[in-house]
């Protein structure tokens, strides 16, 4: 049975492609993100900017008038900001988390109620391995994926009870523009942190570049929305959830002298 499916952060990346894979498979999909997409489109769209409450609130209205119900809501919107914790503003430690945390938090409060209508709603999260695995020099990303996967065990709890199921989906490095659009740090080299914030972040940027393809996300996406009973998390690729199982089976100590070795 087609569906209707949400989702937010479509102008580009894995939420573009998402919108553009429903829409193919028959289902009807709805955009949402700040701007339109670039190129062509052949699914709806909707202006609404996460990291504005006034904004996500005229987003909601208007997916109220195009749908009575919802089936799926796709979390994919999300920004980054890398760098040392100590040069980092409070404005962007403020709008990361306006987007990635309470944008995301208040866009699914609002649509809760259409997601109940047919008592079979479903919400996928995208989280992060950076969630799981704390990144140094992108250590405020990582906190707020981190908060999106607590966000998704609490909704599952709270919602199950009432139809609508909840699973976060974690991928790894992958290509996208998410890479070029991450807001760059004002200060990556000084005589404190040396070039170690400049290496850590170049670093980041290769293996973004050369990671999976974005379509392996959406497949996975695809796979758990068809399940009766959704995981409450996922990782995409066998290397990623073998290191997400690591991080959870070895000693903290250890997780993190690896990952400061590789990034910091």
């Amino acid at each position: 049975m087609n569906k209707v499916i949400v989702i937010s952060g479509a102008s580009s990346g894995i939420g573009k492609l998402s919108a553009e894979f429903f829409q193919q498979q028959g289902n009807r999909a709805i955009g949402l993100s700040r701007s339109y997409p670039k190129g062509k489109y052949d699914y709806e769209y909707i202006l609404g900017d996460l990291g504005d409450k006034e904004s996500i609130e005229k987003a909601v209205k208007e997916i109220e008038k195009l749908t009575d119900h919802i089936d799926v809501l796709i979390n994919c919107a999300g920004i980054g900001i890398s760098g040392a914790i100590e040069h980092t503003t409070y404005e962007e430690v403020n709008s990361i988390f306006q987007v990635n945390v309470i944008g995301q938090y208040y866009i699914t409060k609002l649509l809760i109620p259409l997601l109940r209508k047919e008592g079979h709603g479903k919400i996928v999260n995208i989280g992060s391995v950076a969630g799981e695995l704390t990144i140094p020099f992108q250590t405020f990303y990582s906190m707020s994926k981190a908060s999106m996967h607590k966000f998704t065990e609490g909704l599952k709890m709270e919602l199950k009870p009432l139809g609508i199921d909840v699973c976060s989906v974690l991928p790894g490095d992958t290509k996208t523009g998410f890479t070029d659009n991450r807001h760059q740090p004002k200060v990556v080299e000084d005589d404190l942190y040396k070039d170690r914030i400049k290496r850590s972040i170049n670093k980041m940027e290769h293996d973004e570049r050369n990671g999976m393809s974005p379509m392996a996300v959406v497949k996975l996406i695809n796979k758990v929305i068809k399940k009766k009973r959704m995981p409450i998390q996922v990782t995409v690729g066998f290397s990623y959830k073998f290191l997400v199982i690591l991080g959870k089976f070895l000693p903290k100590r250890f997780v993190n002298w690896i990952l400061a070795k590789m990034y910091a």
